[in-house]
């Protein structure tokens, strides 16, 4: 793969918006809960930050960048668990935050070529 994403602006602008809906989410007094069985909210937890860790590894493939990606969603995770813990309708939950955290990790250590070239790919193909 050479040289950056064609859209690659846009790319960020996405994941920057999906960040966002995560914190919107997140922090709602009654998010919605689509599984519908006991620690649901943990598997969610996990997949959200996964799903974040391997859109931000499409756009970028070099492992200080990936790292501080990484580091910065784990802190966001720690960050917005302390934020529900001061609010009255939600609660601070250690096990919420190692979710995050095992999300960004497994996402990180699973996403390889040819998995990491998806959007390269869609570029190459439709644009």
């Amino acid at each position: 793969m050479k040289g950056r994403l064609k859209y690659h602006r846009t790319w960020v602008a996405i994941g920057f918006a999906l960040v966002g809906l995560l914190v919107v989410l997140s922090l709602i007094p009654a998010p919605p809960t689509p599984l519908g069985f006991q620690g649901a909210d943990k598997l969610e937890h996990f997949a959200g930050y996964a799903l974040l860790m391997t859109w931000f590894m499409q756009i970028y493939h070099a492992r200080a960048v990936r790292a501080w990606v990484a580091g910065a969603l784990v802190v966001l995770g720690f960050v917005i668990e302390v934020l529900q813990g001061l609010s009255a309708l939600r609660y601070f939950d250690y096990l919420d935050a190692a979710a995050n955290a095992a999300g960004v990790l497994l996402a990180w250590w699973l996403v390889r070529p040819p998995f990491s070239r998806v959007l390269w790919q869609l570029e190459q193909r439709f644009a």
